[in-house]
């Protein structure tokens, strides 16, 4: 006799009761149970088992954790007969813990008895499929290759604190992300409800982040029925009754019309470029590797990485995700025209589009983005797991979750070289360095690019540029000459014309534009002019405050920014005293400039920061005034 069971809830608090549906392929279902924990495999309960219905009472001591539920007849062993004969389930976390880890179980139950006509969702194209299928029936556990337990395992040892929960949690108890800092998506987390995408969206956007060790994510839309014991995939617009009703509830790809709300505007990247190789095709994943794309990210300290390096040899497959890009002088940038925002920062890329011939081509890019106050990375494959015993992996592993876990101050991360001894502005998108005569352009974004070379330039000692052309103040690059001249050129990326608007305070180090007004630091203060006295030659510039050790300025909306040797601080353009805010350290700062909500700062490196945490605090930066 073999017995089968489910259970009657896929997550459950410490100190509460669970229940579980017995049956048997004949007789009356008898036997024993063994629940384990799946991580550790550690054996944490056992019992007899009479009948067809078995309770499991949780003892507030356990841990949270997946665990397995694993129903024999005679009780001698914990391997399963078959998936019918266990029953997984979370135990959820009851404080603060820095982590929490999602279990797909809607996904598992996607895959429940696949190719059996009317039972699973799958095989996608054959019209027997199921467009409805219940948790009420055994099996929907994890399939064999078991792609969510390497990173289970490693998590175990790794020193931090870690809960779990249901991914069906995240449709029904948002509050429970709250808790936590960091949100995992591990391994196939392939059907994602649209309130699922709502609430960690949200997360993500007031501050919380999430690090996503899958691929083929949040693929499928579908819908919860029958108090969330029953999920619904029509997979096509056509034969989904929701159609008529509320087209953005339909169950197709998440990209799909009449959805069409792309995955990756979470993720950053989609299995729509990514790539997969299945059935015997398989083991093809094991001979693939990653390539380092901006090794010098912190995604990468300590890895030993240069640019061009492979590494996770194995770590890719059996699906991967990828976002649209191109190759701008030997490095991958976004295009955004899949969903992908153009923040995206690939970090290490693996062309797999022979995998065409396997299942199906395309790539897999790792990379990095902000959505909202909180980050986002993706390492794109659901294999990520199996390659931990890997050095290289473990380390980016552990780099991914120090820093997305824990409460790392605002600072400035790197996003490429710098023009050394060069200052900068930011204008129309583009990034401008004037150096030693030279000026040169590229791409405002988080991506490692390079420069390029476009024009001469004046001896600049400052450069800024304002939001927009108003009273008098042109929308372009402003500089000043070490002689003592503010100069104006356009913006664009060719040659063009530099001219003189008029004279700077004597000493100008440092140059900010906000609201049609100029700001400069020069002799350890702080002046301001407006650009219509520039303009026409009447006033002069005064002095407003103190700015000792201030050696960079810039003007960001409506808030005036600079950087001392050690330190950021802000104040408001306003045309008299008004004291320096103390926003944290800011270390090797030489030039400043803003633009897009970000801060990009020059010295050995070039790196930026989000200016609205700065602001905020939010991320436990001491604020204070500094007189």
């Amino acid at each position: 006799m073999r017995l089968t069971a489910y259970a009657e809830a896929c997550a459950v608090d410490p100190g509460k009761t669970l229940g579980f549906v017995v049956g048997a392929d004949s007789g009356h279902p008898a036997g024993h149970v063994t629940v384990v924990d799946v991580p550790t495999g550690q054996i944490m309960a056992t019992d007899s088992v009479d009948g067809p219905h078995w309770s499991l009472h949780v003892p507030e001591a356990w841990p949270s954790s997946l665990y397995r539920a694993a129903f024999r007849a005679d009780g001698s062993s914990t391997t399963a007969d078959s998936p019918d004969a266990d029953a997984h389930f979370v135990v959820r976390g009851t404080g603060d813990a820095d982590v929490l880890v999602s279990v797909p179980f809607l996904t598992w139950q996607a895959y429940n008895r696949s190719g059996e006509p009317g039972e699973s969702l799958y095989y996608a194209e054959e019209p027997t499929r199921a467009a409805r299928v219940s948790f009420d029936r055994p099996g929907g556990g994890p399939p064999p290759q078991e792609w969510e337990h390497g990173l289970l395992r490693w998590l175990t040892g790794s020193g931090l604190r870690v809960a779990y929960c249901a991914n069906l949690d995240l449709h029904d108890q948002p509050a429970l992300l709250a808790r936590h800092r960091m949100l995992v998506v591990n391994g196939h987390d392939e059907y994602w409800t649209w309130e699922m995408r709502d609430h960690v969206e949200a997360y993500v956007r007031r501050g919380g982040n999430l690090a996503i060790f899958a691929a083929n994510t949040c693929w499928w839309q579908i819908r919860l029925e029958d108090g969330g014991r029953t999920m619904v995939c029509h997979r096509e617009a056509v034969t989904d009754p929701m159609t008529a009703v509320d087209p953005s509830r339909v169950t197709v790809e998440w990209s799909s019309a009449p959805v069409n709300r792309p995955e990756n505007a979470l993720t950053g990247v989609s299995y729509r470029r990514g790539a997969g190789t299945w059935g015997e095709h398989m083991p093809k994943m094991r001979e693939e590797s990653y390539r380092a794309r901006f090794a010098d990210h912190w995604v990468f300290a300590g890895t030993g990485l240069r640019d061009g390096d492979a590494f996770g040899r194995g770590a890719l497959g059996y699906e991967t995700d990828a976002a649209d890009f191109t190759e701008v002088d030997g490095v991958p940038r976004v295009t955004g025209r899949d969903g992908t925002p153009p923040d995206f920062v690939i970090l290490a890329t693996a062309d797999l589009r022979h995998w065409r011939h396997y299942g199906q081509g395309g790539h897999a890019t790792m990379g990095v983005h902000r959505l909202g106050q909180g980050t986002v990375f993706t390492a794109a494959t659901v294999n990520w797991g199996s390659a931990l015993g890997d050095p290289v992996v473990d380390r980016i592993t552990r780099n991914v979750f120090d820093r997305l876990s824990g409460s790392t101050p605002a600072d400035f991360e790197l996003i490429g070289p710098a023009v050394p001894d060069a200052v900068l502005a930011a204008c129309e998108g583009l990034l401008f360095a004037a150096a030693r005569g030279v000026l040169r352009v590229r791409e405002l974004c988080g991506q490692n690019l390079a420069w390029r070379e476009i024009d001469a330039a004046p001896d600049l000692v400052a450069l800024g540029s304002p939001r927009e052309a108003y009273r008098g103040m042109p929308l372009g690059l402003i500089g000043v000459t070490r002689d003592g001249w503010i100069v104006y050129r356009d913006p664009v990326p060719e040659r063009s014309l530099w001219s003189v608007l008029g004279d700077a305070p004597p000493g100008t180090i440092a140059l900010g534009c906000v609201n049609a007004t100029f700001f400069a630091v020069a002799d350890g203060a702080l002046w301001t002019r407006t650009a219509a006295s520039l303009a026409d030659g009447t006033g002069t510039w005064q002095q407003i405050g103190p700015a000792d050790g201030v050696v960079a300025l810039t003007g960001l909306s409506s808030t005036l920014f600079a950087a001392t040797a050690a330190r950021l601080l802000s104040r408001p353009p306003v045309d008299g005293p008004f004291p320096w805010t103390d926003l944290g350290a800011a270390a090797d700062v030489r030039s400043l400039t803003g633009a897009a909500g970000w801060l990009v700062a020059g010295g050995e490196t070039l790196r930026r920061r989000p200016a609205t945490a700065s602001i905020s605090g939010s991320v436990g930066l001491p604020v204070q005034r500094v007189e």
